[in-house]
């Protein structure tokens, strides 16, 4: 896994992360170190996805240039 050091800081909305905390705390049973093991799994999960669905827009993008003939 590579950390992008240049990347912009993702906004944090303090009471969206609060409730996430306490459902993720509640859903663990107050386990603390399971509860910020699945966050972090979760956040994972969707970085996979976001980054596939990133992938998949470009390999659209780059069908439809080499179907309209348009060349750089």
């Amino acid at each position: 896994m590579h950390v992008q050091r240049h990347a912009p800081p993702v906004e944090i909305r303090r009471p969206e992360a609060e409730a996430i905390d306490a459902a993720t705390l509640g859903a663990a049973e107050g386990d603390t170190r399971a509860a910020l093991v699945q966050a972090i799994t979760d956040a994972l999960t969707d970085r996979d996805a976001a980054e596939r669905h990133a992938a998949e827009q470009g390999r659209l993008i780059a069908r439809g240039y080499a179907r309209g003939g348009v060349h750089g």
